[in-house]
């Protein structure tokens, strides 16, 4: 209805959603003589959920750290939301971002790690509750609030006083993923997150990113070696070698008519080791 009142806000309503939420454009990362990105370009659209499967040392985990900013680029561009993230207009010309333009857009921005780097001395509620309290300057009893319930959203509400050591793996991961939510991004990375767990204890977390997909607006980029879940949840598949996406699509048509050789080899690999 206010799209027909207002022309232009729908306009405007439309070409947001029609831009990216995380764009790649060029980017390469090398360290010393090693390339592991490769101007790669890729596009991610608005709560799309992608999943990056490939060999170690594709490049994988490091698409999500220089997203992320924990390394910087050697060269090209990111854009999160629209705007640049290593860079900034300034009198009419991009130039390199400065560290509050980065804080500000890497802001819209959650990751979860295979560790699960939780503060030891913290309960799970003090964990959950840290960064919206110092960085977000959230109240006390909204930040608490707002902990709990993201807590109880992850099956954790009897856990917010435990510590870490008095939790499973499992129960950890999940802190990670409510203390990365505190944040309220738009975008999550989740970085082999079950790599560190007993397969009993991978189908919890994998729940509960289901749940997030299916019940919030997120946009998701998942690294991961569950080919099951990459198959059953992504929207879109892509597969990593030697710093470039050699091939990408539905799961369906990924994973059932893979084109590529290399993907097949990989694929075959993946399956005979299960």
């Amino acid at each position: 209805m206010k799209r027909d009142l207002d022309p232009a806000l729908g306009a405007a309503a439309d070409a947001e959603a029609s831009t990216p939420m995380v764009r790649f454009k060029g980017v390469t990362k090398r360290y010393g003589p090693l390339t592991v990105l490769d101007e790669l370009d890729l596009d991610v659209a608005r709560n799309e959920k992608v999943a990056i499967i490939g060999p170690s040392g594709s490049g994988k985990s490091t698409l999500l750290r220089v997203l992320m900013t924990l390394d910087p680029l050697t060269d090209g561009m990111i854009e999160v939301d629209g705007e640049p993230l290593t860079h900034q207009m300034r009198n009419g010309v991009l130039v390199p971002a400065s560290e509050r333009h980065v804080r500000q857009v890497r802001s819209k921005i959650g990751m979860v790690f295979q560790s699960f780097n939780l503060f030891p001395h913290m309960t799970a509620l003090q964990n959950t509750i840290e960064a919206p309290l110092f960085v977000l300057g959230m109240s006390k009893k909204d930040a608490t609030e707002r902990g709990r319930e993201l807590l109880s959203m992850v099956g954790l509400a009897d856990k917010c006083n435990h510590y870490p050591s008095q939790l499973s793996g499992g129960q950890q991961q999940r802190v990670a993923i409510a203390r990365a939510l505190a944040m309220r991004p738009k975008v999550m990375l989740f970085d082999e997150v079950t790599s560190a767990l007993d397969p009993e204890l991978c189908g919890e977390v994998l729940n509960v990113i289901r749940k997030l997909g299916h019940e919030h607006d997120l946009t998701m980029l998942m690294v991961t070696h569950q080919m099951g879940f990459a198959k059953d949840f992504a929207d879109r598949v892509c597969f990593f070698s030697q710093g470039k996406i050699v091939e990408q699509g539905a799961p369906r048509e990924f994973f059932s008519a893979p084109r590529h050789e290399r993907t097949q080899q990989f694929l075959r690999a993946v399956t005979e080791a299960m």
